[in-house]
């Protein structure tokens, strides 16, 4: 890859200019120079009051929820769609462009989650190609209406792919999760799904999905949530109740941007 290739003569010529970043750094050199400084102070310590312009609470990270949570791997590229899509100012039509970016994102990893099976193929040229297919019985299914939103994404990757579809909505006396409607392949037993629902909250939508799924013969450890955004509740709640689920998302944050349904179909 020449971007690859580049970088590694940059090093190898000994030039002073190498890549940083810096949008995003943390602060451990600041940590570590306080903690070496006060080791050379023979002060005792003095408790301070925390400071309001501190940054807010960071992101949980993947270790405190188990292997069945899967974060993408953090770049520049998602942060700032991520950032994009949180910022009350975007427009719809950038919030809604950058939002299709990061569904499509995910689908590609959910996809990377089904079983493939290998195969040989004949270029052009004549030459045998030791590759991988996916194998049969996938399905996707879309918590409506914001889940909705990434019906494109995945048909975007499958074509062919089928895609069932569930409404819950809140009880309006006893404010659970209520199903209105449920429609599945007939074979949707023996298929692995995909379920899409962009934001999890308190997890409590898809836990009814779920149970749904589960009363049509699917087996939880063959759904794989996919999401963009999540709680550390969320997926908690998720992970307790159906231990061998997958849930596959771009971020778990205490802060989840509730509004994405209303801004991405403009009902806000």
């Amino acid at each position: 890859m020449p971007c690859h290739n580049q970088q590694l003569n940059n090093i190898n010529s000994g030039q002073e200019h190498p890549m940083k970043q810096v949008r995003f750094a943390n602060n451990n050199n600041s940590s570590s120079s306080s903690s070496s400084s006060s080791s050379t102070n023979s002060a005792p310590a003095v408790l301070t009051a925390p400071d309001p312009t501190a940054a807010p609470p960071q992101p949980a990270s993947q270790d405190n929820l188990g292997p069945q949570l899967k974060l993408l791997p953090l770049n520049d590229q998602i942060r700032e769609l991520q950032t994009i899509i949180r910022d009350k100012t975007t427009s719809r039509g950038d919030f809604v462009f950058c939002a299709d970016r990061l569904i499509r994102l995910v689908v590609e990893e959910g996809l990377n989650q089904l079983p493939y099976s290998e195969c040989t193929v004949t270029t052009p040229t004549g030459y045998k190609y030791e590759g991988v297919k996916f194998e049969r019985g996938n399905c996707g299914v879309s918590i409506m209406r914001s889940g909705e939103a990434m019906e494109q994404g995945l048909r975007d990757c499958c074509r062919s792919i089928r895609i069932g579809k569930i409404l819950i909505q809140s009880d309006e006396e006893t404010q659970k999760a209520k199903v209105y409607y449920a429609k599945f392949p007939p074979d949707v037993y023996r298929r692995k799904v995909l379920l899409m629902y962009p934001i999890l909250s308190t997890g409590n939508t898809v836990i009814e999905a779920v149970r749904v799924l589960i009363e049509h013969g699917v087996q939880p450890r063959h759904i794989i949530l996919l999401s963009l955004f999540s709680t550390p509740h969320g997926a908690k709640s998720i992970i307790q109740e159906f231990p061998d689920i997958t849930i596959l998302t771009t971020e778990v944050h205490p802060v989840a941007p509730t509004h994405f349904g209303q801004r991405y179909f403009g009902t806000d």
